[in-house]
């Protein structure tokens, strides 16, 4: 494209949005727009980062509820009804991982972000509202397992929304440490949640005691409808990435060549999202119910108390993990991770009827076993899916790879009872293990290592690729900005 012809698109789409101070003499207006479009960054970053402790915290929310619904509902609060509405929000997190996915290639990050802050924002409402009709427990958990579904829309949306956000900022701004920025604003948050939801939930059952647990459980999701409200203006003045501004394919995605590129590093985020969430969700949302079952007078508050001890210790990983992925890898930290889940999984899983009588050594372990887990695919699996696709495509092919780590997730909700009932509660950390290696082998044939690599860098090479294959369309946030033909000129000059 040559520079009248985008001298003319620029000033048609600067009358279409009344800019013409901008561009005819408001010097004043000028630096504001380049401050913003320097600040945007920043803001997007910290903004992805509020945005995803309330996931964390949503993600979480369900592991005290299940102890108090327990002891509320001992009859009708079954392991039936305690998986349904335990899954209900993976459910939904599945479906908005691919439609949001979808949202943020194709509308534009912007427009994914506020939407799923509204999604998040009225699901946690209805949760907290929630009631059966006359008093009916059976009511209470249907309109919770609805209201959680459409939070988990929400929450779901955020994954794809937010992190492909936060990679792209974090790539204009940061480039070196694009991989720890990363982490810290999406995994570390992520898993901040759970000691935020315990510790919310003790400091509400300390204010309103035993005896009034409708109360603390309500409270509790309350809170839940704050968190994402923080961020809600930011997201609605923010700026979109560069690298989505010059490189969206809005219409005409080539999806056949998508796959025909991209099946391997498809298979690898895939396939190791799914083995980490089918065991680290089962063994979040029901850590609380395993530490309670050990507890002999099955106290709410000590449970509690080491269900805080658990996430405390499996904090430091996302540390360790955003240390490690730079000088060692993106790839073999997710290994290292893995190897995690197969030592401490058949530590705990072959020992249980004697370790389980030690409550704290039981409980460091399995806090251990959690924190390799947020150490290796915790802290990869979010940064490799961002790094392994170009930024037409980002959003879908992370939304793709996070859904089907949550179906893995919801498998493993569903299957984690029963597993308990029929071969004990033991085998829920072997097959842990089993995990843990199938991780290491899937991670190790099919995981691209992207350490260091400039995300613009694989942006050119697919474009090029696009070309070669004789794919013609047009690039760039505005459908005016540039076709193929335009890049591959740009190139050969």
């Amino acid at each position: 494209m040559d520079t009248n012809t985008a001298s003319k698109n620029l000033e048609k789409r600067c009358d279409e949005v009344d800019l013409e101070p901008v561009l005819y003499g408001s010097r004043s207006a000028t630096k504001t727009l380049s401050r913003m479009q320097q600040l945007s960054p920043y803001f997007t970053i910290a903004a992805a980062a509020f945005g995803l402790i309330s996931d964390g915290y949503q993600n979480n929310l369900m592991t005290m509820a299940n102890v108090v619904f327990k002891q509320l509902y001992p009859k009708q609060y079954t392991a039936d009804v305690s998986t349904r509405v335990s899954n209900s929000l993976l459910v939904g997190a599945i479906i908005g991982q691919i439609i949001v996915g979808l949202v943020c290639d194709r509308i534009g990050r912007k427009a994914a972000l506020v939407l799923t802050t509204g999604l998040i924002v009225v699901g946690a409402i209805l949760a907290t509202a929630a009631h059966g009709a006359h008093g009916s427990a059976a009511g209470l958990f249907w309109f919770l397992t609805f209201a959680r579904g459409l939070t988990g829309v929400g929450v779901g949306g955020e994954y794809p929304a937010s992190s492909t956000s936060a990679s792209e900022s974090a790539n204009e701004k940061m480039l070196k440490n694009r991989g720890p920025v990363f982490i810290m604003v999406t995994n570390f948050v992520l898993s901040f949640g759970g000691p935020l939801a315990v510790a919310v939930f003790l400091i509400v059952l300390s204010a309103a005691g035993e005896a009034h647990l409708q109360t603390v459980w309500r409270v509790c999701f309350g809170v839940g409808i704050a968190l994402p409200l923080t961020v809600f203006y930011f997201r609605l003045r923010m700026l979109t990435s560069e690298l989505y501004r010059n490189g969206a394919i809005k219409k005409r995605v080539p999806y056949w060549l998508v796959m025909k590129r991209y099946w391997r590093a498809m298979i690898g985020t895939c396939g190791a999202w799914f083995l980490y969430d089918f065991v680290t969700f089962p063994n979040g949302v029901f850590s609380g119910t395993i530490i309670s079952s050990i507890i002999h007078d099955g106290n709410i508050k000590r449970t509690a108390e080491f269900q805080l001890l658990l996430g405390a210790i499996a904090l430091p990983g996302v540390f360790v993990g955003a240390l490690l992925c730079n000088p060692f890898g993106r790839r073999n930290t997710m290994m290292l991770g893995f190897s995690g889940y197969l030592i401490f999984g058949l530590i705990i899983g072959l020992s249980y009827d004697k370790i389980t009588k030690i409550i704290p050594l039981f409980v460091i372990f399995y806090g251990l076993m959690q924190s390799f887990g947020n150490m290796g695919p915790g802290d990869m699996l979010g940064l490799v899916s961002a790094e392994s696709y170009p930024t037409p495509i980002r959003g879908t092919c992370y939304g793709i790879s996070a859904a089907i780590g949550k179906a893995g997730a919801a498998v493993g909700t569903q299957a984690f009872t029963p597993i308990q009932l029929h071969l004990g509660k033991k085998w829920t950390f072997i097959i842990a293990a089993i995990c843990g290696i199938a991780g290491i082998l899937v991670t190790y044939f099919f995981i691209p290592d992207m350490t260091g690599v400039d995300l613009a860098d694989e942006d050119k090479k697919f474009m090029q690729y696009l070309s070669d294959n004789g794919w013609t369309g047009l690039i760039g946030e505005d459908e005016t900005m540039s076709s193929v033909e335009d890049e591959d000129e740009k190139r050969s000059t």
